[in-house]
């Protein structure tokens, strides 16, 4: 599934079925069978896409789908945020159905929710890391995270995001222990309010980073990019999404900085046309991704984005997302004029529901 609506059809879809129970008849394929004839793994991927609440309550169903939810392959990814929990509940899944299972966790924090929500806690964040060896990644959002150590989160972690959350001043600090989450190789920083630059230039503690996203960050200055960047020499990935800054400093600080950029993805507010030359000659860059909507007269004509395209050696991926080309002669220029790259042309996507991809 691409994008929640067609996810959310499918879970109406389930809901109907899985309230059967499993000896009922069902059609499927214009072939009359039931529940029951279906194998364990097309029953774990139909179970994949309910919330956990449900999963827990179709365990009540029958013993095969007891045994089906307490598969391991279930619980890969966890997705929490639909619900305002309480503590012992979190812990309840935590220690009988994630443990050792879990690579993924998408977890809300509720910092909107008034005084009397529940909160992540220091325990629950070492908690993590100690039942959950195999966590590799952590969503955490609207969560308010200022009591919350940096050094209680799991060490495996090697992607974590911030959607809306408050941090410590000393979260991100260059000053802290270089030890903290060895293996972090991609932050994800949107709407996160407190981040400023001295927290950029702190992420250098970080020696595995590879990947950075920024979103929303409307503390970060030009200068403060430029230096930051600056002393991230080795990202391989960089996306600036809703700053802010102008396309053409963020691109200047990427020329100057980050000669072995991998990917870029940007909104074009700022842009021109000598501001997206500067990327011309780029050894290693493969990907580049322009964001719309806000374009101004400066934006570079499809002509000058081919031409500035050309000129970078390894680009095999341009993708241009609401800038309203679509189905236009600017996406034809565009695809003629790069057969060795893959040319995508199309309106902002919607929020796909595989959050962990």
């Amino acid at each position: 599934m691409s994008s929640w609506t067609p996810a959310l059809r499918m879970e109406s879809r389930l809901h109907a079925s899985l309230s059967t129970p499993p000896q009922a008849e069902v059609r499927v394929g214009g072939i009359m069978a039931t529940l029951a004839d279906l194998p364990d793994s097309v029953l774990l991927e139909i179970f994949s896409y309910l919330p956990v609440r449900d999963r827990i309550r179709i365990s009540r169903v029958c013993h095969r789908w007891k045994r089906l939810v307490d598969d391991r392959w279930l619980w890969r990814h966890v997705d929490l945020t639909l619900y305002t929990m309480r503590p012992k509940v979190m812990w309840h899944l935590l220690r009988r159905y994630m443990a050792s299972r879990l690579r993924s966790l998408r977890v809300g924090g509720y910092l909107f929710s008034g005084s009397q929500a529940p909160r992540l806690s220091p325990a629950l964040m070492r908690a993590l890391g100690q039942k959950c060896p195999n966590l590799k990644r952590l969503c955490l959002h609207v969560a308010d995270l200022s009591m919350v150590p940096i050094t209680s989160l799991p060490c495996t972690l090697r992607t974590l995001e911030l959607h809306s959350c408050e941090i410590s001043m000393a979260w991100l600090l260059k000053e802290q222990d270089p030890t903290v989450l060895p293996l972090l190789e991609c932050i994800v920083l949107d709407r996160v309010p407190a981040f400023r630059d001295e927290h950029l230039q702190g992420l250098t503690r970080f020696r595995a980073l590879r990947s950075l996203v920024l979103g929303g960050t409307y503390r970060v200055t030009e200068t403060g990019l430029d230096a930051g960047l600056q002393e991230l020499g080795y990202l391989q990935r960089l996306e600036v999404l809703g700053c802010t800054l102008s396309a053409d400093s963020t691109l200047l600080a990427v020329s100057r900085h980050l000669r072995d950029v991998r990917k870029i993805r940007l909104t074009v507010r700022g842009l021109s046309a000598p501001g997206l030359s500067v990327l011309e000659g780029m050894p290693a860059l493969e990907s580049l991704c322009l964001l719309g909507p806000l374009i101004t007269p400066e934006m570079p004509s499809p002509a000058e984005i081919l031409s500035s395209c050309l000129a970078m050696p390894k680009l095999r991926v341009l993708e241009l997302q609401g800038l309203g080309w679509e189905d236009q002669e600017a996406e034809r220029i565009l695809c003629k004029g790069l057969p060795h790259c893959m040319v995508i042309v199309r309106a902002c996507p919607k929020e796909s529901m595989d959050w962990w991809m």
